[in-house]
């Protein structure tokens, strides 16, 4: 059985990559949410993301990846949620992955899949649910994030509507 290397030794090998995603919730009339999750090409549900292009931005890559993967196009960006970070092997390569998710909300539209990208579906979820639904750990810490601040949201526009 092979040895198993300190993430520091890891990092050192690996080719480095970055990524940006986005966690996109919706308000319900009765001021519940919905967060919006993606089943990709293996079957699991996650959040939109992609690789950043030249000289791009997390920020603008992460509202590029999700109109893209999503077809929402009118989202409002509440701001970086955090940087997750994995490690994976493509084609015999150790690869670090890092990926800034962003917190955006939409309004309006229905989401429509980016089949070319391997998207097969897109679905809206109550936070306890899609926290179930996730098929990855760290995902599910960054809903947990989107959720408290989502929270906090809410909890201020009904302090400002009164």
């Amino acid at each position: 059985m092979p040895e198993e290397l300190p993430k520091s030794a890891k990092a050192r090998r690996a080719k480095k990559e970055v990524s940006a995603g986005g966690v996109v919730f919706r308000r319900q009339p009765d001021q519940s949410l919905r967060f919006l999750l993606i089943r990709d090409s293996y079957g699991h549900w996650g959040f939109p993301k992609g690789h950043l292009e030249e000289g791009e931005s997390p920020a603008d890559a992460a509202t590029r990846e999700t109109t893209e993967e999503t077809g929402l196009a009118e989202l409002r960006v509440h701001g970086e949620l955090e940087t997750i970070d994995w490690f994976f092997r493509l084609r015999g390569k150790l690869i670090h992955k890092f990926c800034h998710f962003y917190l955006f909300e939409s309004a309006a539209g229905e989401p429509v899949p980016q089949r070319e990208e391997g998207i097969t579906e897109c679905v809206w979820h109550e936070f306890e649910l899609a926290l179930v639904r996730l098929g990855y750990e760290n995902a599910r810490a960054v809903l947990r994030r989107a959720g408290e601040l989502t929270q906090s949201l809410v909890t201020d526009g009904e302090r400002n509507d009164r």
